[in-house]
């Protein structure tokens, strides 16, 4: 049978587009992709890359203290979120274009409609077209969900908060994980004033303990008003803005609220029951080891497996078909020692093991230190870092590292490559530091704090 098409990818995200291109660029596949929405996903679009330009906006606000602390005589600005807002847009424009003009490099041919499945070889577009190929990619991503409550529709969600028309004055966020976290912080350094419920214990659950309390601290000191234990009971509009009650009995109301309580894998209406794909129970696409479906024909991979929700490794995972599928090199995405990090404030890094994993695998050596860092110190900020590194005392492997500071992120993606690679804590002394840097305590720190 003769297909319209060797490879054709639904869903223009990161994943997608560097499926399509790879296939096509470097394999020879002749290609076609179709986006409802705009090329880049999530992450360039509604997610990545406007968070950390808001999290790089909201951080200017203690610039000001710290440079008269530093001896520069300036007055504190405003902030203006039209004008910001604007910028950010034009930003997104020019990066979707690049994503576009990729695909047209690699003369993979773009359709700006709505896939769905038909069955193992077929895709109806929302155009009224129907096109073969003898291989599809499901790359549809996921979304925010609301949760369920009644009226929780007056809530936004992530997707809304970068086309705010104006910044609320004040803000209820509904969540703990980082989503919620980070956008407590990105609120909260641009003036707004921030309450955040999470009905849980702790905040970032999933991450090390000492470091997501660590976190928690920091948030509340910069203040947010962070609630654990606590959720939404009822809400309403009302004038003045949305009231809330809370499972605790506090009644407030808030300019706005915004629910970041999990996100679900774009398949609805997908077709994907009808050509024989199997969905799990949030949804998800069920993949073996190498992104196939139970339908030979057909490969999912991103978000919308509910595998590991990071841009990076959707992309991986993208050059894994590619390679499985196009290169006679069958590859498993490697979903082992994955770096990432929380654009909190203070920001987080993190690989490996949890201190609480680590413990009930085996017996480990627990190196930990907490300081205030000399930068801001010297402003006069009660801001502190935390330095941890979780150790096998049987191989001496570095099994975790968990950093809580300004650029944790930076740090943790070189410190993601010697865990990666099997670094000894033997080996990480053996390196020279790098001084004064908040860094440097990876290699100087010499007695565990605690053993388990």
């Amino acid at each position: 049978m003769a297909f319209d098409y060797d490879l054709f990818v639904i869903g223009g995200g990161s994943g997608g587009v560097r499926a399509a291109r790879v296939a096509a660029q470097e394999a020879g596949a002749k290609v076609g992709l179709a986006e409802e929405d705009r090329m880049g996903g999530t992450c360039v679009i509604r997610g990545c890359v406007p968070k950390k330009l808001m999290v790089f906006a909201s951080t200017y606000r203690n610039m000001f203290d710290d440079a008269r602390a530093y001896g520069w005589e300036l007055e504190d600005g405003d902030f203006h979120w039209p004008k910001f807002q604007k910028h950010m847009s034009s930003e997104l424009d020019r990066l979707e274009q690049i994503y576009r003009n990729l695909l047209k490099d690699a003369n993979v041919e773009t359709y700006d409609a709505r896939a769905t499945l038909e069955d193992a070889h077929t895709v109806k577009l929302s155009t009224g077209e129907t096109i073969t190929a003898k291989h599809i990619l499901i790359a549809t991503g996921g979304r925010p969900q609301l949760p369920g409550i009644p009226n929780d529709d007056l809530g936004i969600t992530s997707n809304d908060i970068f086309h705010l028309k104006e910044l609320p004055n004040s803000m209820l966020i509904v969540g703990g994980g980082y989503i919620a976290c980070e956008f407590a912080g990105i609120m909260n350094g641009l003036g707004t004033e921030v309450t955040q419920y999470y009905r849980g214990a702790q905040i970032l659950r999933g991450f090390d303990d000492e470091a997501r309390g660590m976190v928690a601290d920091q948030m509340k000191e910069r203040g947010v008003k962070l609630h654990t234990g606590t959720n939404v009971l009822e809400m309403e509009k009302r004038d003045g803005g949305i009231w809330v009650k809370s499972t605790t009995g506090q009644e407030n109301i808030f300019d706005q609220v915004m629910f970041a309580t999990g996100r679900t894998p774009n398949t609805d209406a997908l077709g994907c029951e009808g050509a024989g794909v199997e969905l799990g129970r949030r949804g998800e696409v069920i993949v073996d080891e190498y992104s196939q479906t139970k339908v030979p024909s057909i490969y999912a991979i991103g978000d919308v497996t509910n595998r590991v929700q990071l841009t990076p490794v959707a992309i991986r995972e993208g050059m894994a078909f590619v390679e499985t599928v196009f290169k006679g090199n069958p590859t498993k995405p490697d979903h082992e020692l994955i770096p990432s990090a929380i654009f909190t404030q203070p920001e987080m890094g993190t690989v490996g093991l949890t201190e609480e994993e680590a413990r009930d695998r085996e017996p480990i050596e627990v190196y930990c230190t907490s300081f205030r860092p000399m930068q801001t110190a010297f402003a006069g900020r009660p801001d502190r870092v935390l330095m941890k590194l979780v150790v096998s005392q049987e191989t001496r492997v570095v099994l975790g590292c968990h950093i809580v500071s300004d650029h944790a992120g930076e740090m943790i993606q070189l410190a993601g490559v010697a865990v990666k690679m099997g670094a000894t804590k033997e080996q990480f002394d053996q390196t020279c530091a790098v001084h004064p840097t908040i860094s440097e305590e990876l290699v100087t720190m010499k007695t565990p704090m605690r053993t388990a």
